[in-house]
Formats: structure tokens, C-alpha cells, sequence
């Protein structure tokens, strides 16, 4: 995992903590929503993780006019035999890329919804299993809403983490500017390599799931989640869901990390990537200016630490 962030640092400059995010939820099995405004190289990182994973990969530009047929696939007739076959969609691969996946209708967004969860399709009654591994990693741009559907809780809470991307900081942006100068095209990525196997990945994934846990931090996972739901300025606060998703990214974070157990650390290192975009805040506190995390980091501030 170590030479993989290694070679996506050959393409992208500045990102480190949306490689790293990437990394957790590929080994929790997660998805992640990348959020941030266009030209900060979102579908960048998400291309070069790819290939430096190994994994096919596709991209799906979600438009108001896609149909869900046009993501998971669909039916089609076969006049040479007389018969229906089904033809796979785009998300019949290993890492999904969903480029500004609130661009598409509601309808078309709940074509990802058992793929995301159940992993399989479903289509004219049979059921198709997904590769494995599989990811989806959607982008959104949070400034412009004309034109856009906001994703539901029931999509979002399919999401295992909701990374922000920002803008680089000056070194970053100069040695992004180097790049270019030196001949480096976003499109060919010929300066990544895949770095691991198919076989090794889902051995990483195995590894991290059996990271111990002991019953204390289980204690701390359940308290945060109460507090984030008797927080005043919280109308839905996290549920079990949200706490089973915040225990897989610790222990991937973890075993990253050389951990052979989850700590608290490494608990509210997770928190605010994998829970934000499952609170839902009350109207008159997102008048105030008042952000989920904000709000995640009073709770974490105000839960009980066990030793």
C-alpha cells in the first residue's frame, strides 16, 4: 500500500490525505465522494490510484439525460439468436469513477445503490456478482448547484468516507506547475506503474479486517455516536451504520499504520471523513455557519477518552 501511494505521488502533488483516505476505504471495501472545486485534480487522483493499483477502471460522466441502463447495463436483443441478452454496464469493474455524480437524476443515482451495498446487479431477475475489489469513488463540486440533484441520506450513507479536497499550498502548487513544465500530461500517465496484485490487495483488505478491537474502543465508538446525536445543533445524528463504517476505516487506518489493534487515536483520526456527511444538521444551525465538522470536533472534544 506503501508503494502505491509512492507511485500516485508521481502524478499528483499536494493531495496527501486524499491518497491516504482512498487507501482506508480501499482497505475497509468503502466508497468515497470527493468533494471540492473543479481543477484541485480530483478525477487526477482517482485515475492514478487506479493504475497504480493494477485495477480496471472506468469513468461514468453522470449528465441530467443518463439512465440507469446506461450505468449498470441493460437488456438487449440479439437478432441472430432471438433472444435477450444482457450487456454489461460501466460498473462491471474494479474502481468507478462518478464524475460530479449530482448532475444525474435521483433515479439514475439509485442505479448505484445495490451495486454500492450488495456489490451485485440485478437485472431481469438474476443477480450478477461485481469484480472484486470494487470501489466507487464519485466527485461533486459543492459551489455550483444549477443543474444539480443533491444526493439522498440513503445514497450519502452508502459513502464510507466524504474527503474534502482543497487547494494545494504554494510549494505544492509550483512543483504542480514543475510538473507541467517538464513535459507531464494528466492524460497519459506514463509515469505510473501498477504496484501490487489483485491478490495482494485482497490480502490487505483480509489483514486489516482481523485488526483486533478491544471492548473499550467499542465503548468509544458507540459514545461518539450518542453525542453526535444529542448535539443541539444536530437533527439526525449517526447511526449504527455510521458506527460499523467508522470501526472498518480505524482498523484500515490501523493496520496502515503498523497498529495490530484499534486505538482512539486512530478512532478520531476517521471520524470527521467518515461521519460528516452523515449528520444532518438543524436548519437554524446551518444558518448560524454551523458545520458537521464543527460539530464532530465538539464531540470528539466532549467524549469520555478511554484509557
Amino acid at each position: 500500500m506503501h508503494r502505491v501511494r509512492t507511485e500516485v505521488d508521481k502524478a499528483v502533488v499536494g493531495q496527501a490525505g486524499t491518497v491516504t483516505g482512498l487507501l482506508v476505504c480501499l482497505l475497509a471495501r468503502g466508497h468515497v465522494l470527493l468533494e471540492g472545486v473543479p481543477g484541485v485534480a480530483k478525477t487526477l487522483v482517482v485515475r492514478s490510484f487506479a493504475k497504480a493499483l493494477g485495477l480496471d477502471t472506468k469513468r461514468v460522466q453522470f449528465t441530467p439525460d443518463l439512465m440507469p441502463g446506461d450505468v449498470t447495463g441493460s437488456l438487449v436483443y440479439d437478432a441472430r439468436t432471438g433472444e435477450f441478452e444482457f450487456r454489461q454496464g460501466p460498473v462491471f469493474t474494479n474502481i468507478l469513477l462518478a464524475d460530479e455524480i449530482n448532475r444525474t437524476p435521483p433515479k439514475t443515482q439509485a442505479a448505484l445503490l445495490e451495486a454500492m451495498e450488495e456489490r451485485q446487479v440485478s437485472a431481469d431477475g438474476e443477480s450478477r456478482d461485481l469484480p472484486d475489489p470494487f470501489l466507487v469513488a464519485a466527485t461533486q463540486n459543492p459551489i455550483e448547484h444549477e443543474g444539480t440533484y443533491s444526493l439522498p441520506e440513503a445514497q450519502l450513507d452508502r459513502f464510507l468516507m466524504k474527503l474534502v479536497v482543497g487547494m494545494p499550498e504554494r510549494d505544492a502548487e509550483v512543483s504542480v506547475l514543475r510538473l507541467h513544465a517538464g513535459g507531464f500530461s494528466p492524460r497519459v500517465l506514463t509515469g505510473v506503474s501498477a504496484a501490487v496484485t489483485a491478490e495482494e490487495i485482497r490480502a490487505a483488505q483480509d489483514a486489516a479486517s482481523r485488526v483486533e478491537v478491544t471492548d473499550e474502543v467499542l465503548g468509544y465508538v458507540v459514545d461518539l455516536a450518542r453525542a453526535s446525536r444529542q448535539s443541539p445543533s444536530v437533527l439526525l445524528g449517526a447511526s449504527p451504520r455510521a458506527s460499523t463504517a467508522l470501526l472498518a476505516a480505524a482498523k484500515g487506518w490501523a493496520w496502515l499504520n503498523g497498529s495490530s489493534a484499534v486505538t482512539p487515536d486512530h478512532v478520531q483520526t476517521m471520524l470527521v471523513p467518515v461521519w460528516r456527511h452523515r449528520l444532518q444538521l438543524r436548519p437554524d444551525a446551518e444558518m448560524e455557519g454551523v458545520s458537521a465538522d464543527a460539530v464532530l470536533a465538539s464531540v470528539i472534544q466532549q467524549t469520555r477518552v478511554p484509557i
